[in-house]
């Protein structure tokens, strides 16, 4: 019995070393990421990529976008002659939940390369992706580098992902529920106490090297208990629009796979950068114009325009196969929606509604709520991604109702459509998680 005790907390302390490990590295890399993308900003004569692009003449507008998606491509071509498994989030969840799969290494690294060449390029990408994906994989080598039997290395795996989320967004309670929300579905000690380790140490990791303020910086905004109504209509709004986003997507992928590899990304780098010609804004993720919306300071005019570009912009780029996010346009494109509801609520009711920021902030998560299924995750996120708590009611609301009419309309996720393409579809109810293959044969995953 003491032998079996004995060996059960040398299991348990390796374990706990390799998630420390995990994170650190995890927040390494992002970090390394980050201020990589910001170097190059700024060598290129800008403090981001919208600056960047905003002073940068025509052609450069055309042309950077092409190149970072011909480059990304060059990388598709090396990643389409391995024959390891098929990466990307959806790769990462089949992994935790289902244990049959492994995270490949070198894929992991050069889908990460390739998401760098295309995000530096100006494409309109989000960099959370290959930011969970290498958390993942640096599980997966923590795996193979510590020896882990098969139920612990799924915990380091989904400890890395919290990790790589964490370190995205300085969000580690939202990382934590992306885990658990999106990723296992499930929510049990076993799993919670490493995915809150692996959060705290990279979360701490990134605000030292980085800072500790929120990404979108300190907000506080005040509503009237009144408000929740029109916040309500918010998140019902929000669902078709968030759905109509993930089937606009869905099309551009199809759309794009007539032209090959590595043809297709450029040539969506170069639709991308037709829309910068008259639009530089919609470059990069959308952290930029987001901001200023949730400090009401972007005109009507633009963000009329990017109501359009933005869209037509993820449209080309994530299409087309250049490998990236799309939870951060996703936001932007929520919170466009939720800045043109309360432009609209002022005309009718004038200055007895919040400021058009705390309705930006409520429409990015609601819209993210919609793709994601996720509405616990977007609300929380939201309110560490400005420090404000204050909107925590209208939040959970407006992510409800957007999350459960969004799954009446489509019923994948932007993640779980990943999986449906490959031919796995599950679903989670009271009774677990139902994996249903293609070949219409179905086991219960408790």
């Amino acid at each position: 019995m003491q032998r079996m005790r004995r060996q059960e907390l040398a299991r348990l302390a390796k374990l706990g070393v390799a998630v420390v490990v995990v994170a650190l590295v995890s927040a390494g890399f992002a970090i390394a990421f980050r201020m990589s993308l910001s170097a190059t900003s700024q060598a290129l004569g800008g403090t981001s990529i919208v600056a960047v692009m905003e002073a940068a003449p025509w052609w450069q507008r055309l042309a950077m976008p092409a190149l970072g998606g011909l480059a990304a491509g060059g990388v598709g071509v090396v990643l389409a002659r391995r024959a390891s498994a098929a990466g990307g989030v959806g790769n990462v969840m089949e992994a935790i939940v289902l244990g049959r799969v492994r995270v490949p290494l070198v894929r992991s690294v050069l889908q990460a390369l390739a998401s760098w060449l295309a995000i530096a390029g100006g494409n309109s990408l989000g960099r959370e992706g290959p930011l969970i994906q290498a958390g993942a994989a640096t599980g997966e080598a923590a795996r193979r580098v510590f020896h882990i039997d098969e139920p612990h290395a799924r915990l380091v795996l989904a400890a890395g992902v919290a990790a790589g989320f964490a370190s995205a967004y300085n969000a580690p309670i939202a990382a934590c529920l992306f885990v658990v929300e999106i990723v296992t579905g499930v929510l049990v000690l076993e799993a919670i106490v490493p995915i809150l380790l692996a959060s705290v140490i990279a979360t701490v990791a990134v605000r030292v090297v980085l800072g500790g303020a929120p990404l979108y910086g300190l907000r506080d905004f005040h509503v009237a208990n009144g408000e929740l109504v029109a916040f309500a209509v918010l998140g019902v709004l929000a669902a078709p629009l968030g759905v109509a986003f993930l089937r606009f997507l869905a099309l551009g992928e199809r759309a794009w796979q007539v032209l090959p590899l590595p043809v297709r990304p450029a040539v969506g780098g170069l639709a991308c950068g037709a829309v910068l010609l008259v639009v530089p804004t919609v470059a990069g993720n959308g952290f930029e114009p987001l901001s200023n919306l949730l400090d009401g300071k972007l005109a009507i005019g633009l963000v009329l325009w990017l109501v359009v570009a933005k869209p037509i912009a993820t449209f080309a780029s994530v299409g087309s196969g250049n490998p990236g996010g799309v939870f951060t346009p996703t936001l932007l494109i929520g919170g466009i929606g939720g800045a043109l509801f309360a432009l609209g609520l002022h005309a009718l009711l004038g200055d007895a509604i919040s400021s058009s920021g705390a309705y930006a902030l409520v429409g990015m998560a609601a819209a993210l709520a919609a793709t994601t299924h996720a509405p616990i995750t977007c609300a929380i996120l939201a309110c560490e991604l400005t420090g404000d708590y204050a909107l925590a009611l209208p939040l959970l609301l407006a992510c409800a109702l957007a999350a459960g009419l969004a799954r009446r309309l489509y019923i994948d996720s932007v993640y779980t459509a990943e999986l449906s393409r490959r031919g796995l579809r599950w679903r989670l109810t009271l009774d677990g998680r139902r994996v249903v293959e293609s070949q219409q044969q179905s086991v219960d995953v408790v």
